[in-house]
């Protein structure tokens, strides 16, 4: 390691080189030049006396020749907190481009009026037992004095198109004998009329007489990821219009059982989220961040945390273009009921396969209905069917969600085990009525 005397000779020395080889330069440069380069050179000269280091770290240009240019600072690193205001910046475009298409839904029906009228329990007694009694004071009870039109519930709900098709959940117009209003997010007021109910999924359609409303857009369903960013937009209370929610989608491929609009029905293939989906949510858009209608809230978990369900677009779209072409939602069914087959079941039942639909008849009516297209096809009771279109039939693909997926007049080929053998059908879907 050198010395502090060594470093001294050591810069003196290459001071005296750099020097000579510079003065012999600066012959041929102005004169401006040649007294800046030895101004330079007898600071670095004097720097290892003062304690500091020449600067060295490049030669130095020869006078009079061109300077490079100082080198330009990199700029400063994005700050740890960029991501969060594009992330918001996101969520807000996407409420800005699907909000105008979001409506509230409300439900009126006419109510009884009830007053309090006098009643004299003992009017209807002969006259001396009544003479008895005396002035006995009188009572009240309640009774009729006609009826008003009151609103008993709400929803939420978004038009498809711009001539007032309106998509909502059907548990949200399920009383054939209540009146609906649909208010757009710009306050205007329009008398709905249902124009179809889907008989398998909770979804209805209304229309209002209006042209050039605003349209959402519709996206892919099965394109979603868990934990991805899910915006839900609704008439949350049936109150508060157009709220705005978000999460995450915490899980895809749900079955539940939902009680709603005076029925219970089981939903398969749902969308699970977390975030708020409050009492008149139902029927509004669940969105992802490119504002596009990802699933239609339907459902939430009682007593849970922001447990709540959607139906995912893709099941919704066939429904859709059903009714904008035909002005109903057309079903396709082949006319069975069925048990879905379970390894407990098979056991149970002392089944040959632990998976299918084994068709038999309950309470409300036998396992192949009369005159429908399984009957035709030539299915009985106890057959059990376990492909359609070569797609296995179990849990997670029931035999009623992969028929609904076809169109009514398309013919599918079933696989069926009929007394241990393996049989095949071709059974032409019908359109199923409500």
């Amino acid at each position: 390691m050198r010395t502090m005397s060594q470093r001294k000779k050591f810069f003196i020395i290459f001071f005296l080189g750099v020097t000579l080889g510079g003065f012999l330069a600066s012959f041929s440069a102005p004169p401006r030049a040649q007294a800046d380069f030895l101004t330079d050179l007898w600071n670095n000269f004097l720097a290892p006396f003062k304690g500091k280091s020449p600067d060295i770290s490049a030669p130095p240009s020869a006078p009079g020749a061109p300077q490079k240019p100082e080198a330009v600072r990199p700029e400063p690193s994005v700050p740890l907190y960029q991501p969060v205001i594009d992330y918001e910046k996101a969520v807000v475009q996407a409420v800005k481009k699907a909000s105008p298409a979001v409506v509230a839904i409300t439900v009126s029906k006419n109510v009884p009026i009830l007053e309090n009228c006098p009643f004299n329990p003992f009017a209807d007694l002969p006259e001396e037992f009544r003479q008895f009694f005396g002035d006995f004071p009188q009572f009240s009870q309640p009774c009729e004095k006609g009826s008003r039109l009151e609103q008993v519930g709400g929803g939420s709900g978004f038009t498809i198109s711009s001539d007032g098709l309106v998509i909502t959940n059907k548990h949200v117009i399920s009383d054939p004998k209540a009146s609906y209003t649909v208010f757009t997010n710009e306050g205007k007021k329009y008398d709905a009329r249902v124009l179809a109910r889907d008989p398998l999924q909770d979804l209805a359609v209304v229309k209002i007489d209006a042209t050039g409303l605003p349209t959402v857009e519709l996206g892919d369903s099965d394109a979603l990821e868990l934990g991805q960013t899910a915006i839900a937009i609704g008439n949350a209370l049936a109150e508060f219009r157009n709220t705005v929610s978000v999460g995450v989608i915490s899980g895809l491929a749900r079955n539940i059982t939902a009680a709603g609009g005076g029925g219970v029905e089981t939903i398969h293939g749902v969308i699970q989220t977390d975030a708020a989906i409050n009492p008149g949510n139902s029927g509004g858009p669940l969105l992802n961040l490119r504002g596009q209608v990802v699933g239609i809230n339907t459902a939430v978990v009682s007593g849970a945390q922001n447990i709540g369900f959607a139906i995912p677009i893709n099941k919704a779209k066939r429904a859709i273009q059903s009714v904008k072409t035909s002005g109903e939602i057309q079903i396709p069914f082949i006319g069975v009921r069925y048990i879905v087959i379970t390894p407990e079941i098979a056991e149970e039942q002392k089944l040959p396969v632990t998976r299918g639909a084994l068709l038999r008849g309950m309470e409300d009516g036998p396992a192949v209905m009369a005159d429908s297209p399984a009957e035709k096809a030539g299915l009985r009771a106890e057959d059990i069917i376990v492909e359609l279109n070569g797609q296995k039939v179990d849990n997670d693909n029931p035999l009623g969600a992969l028929i609904v997926q076809k169109s009514v007049g398309e013919t599918v080929t079933l696989k069926v085990l009929r007394e241990g053998k393996e049989v095949m059908f071709r059974v032409t879907l019908a359109k199923r009525s409500e």
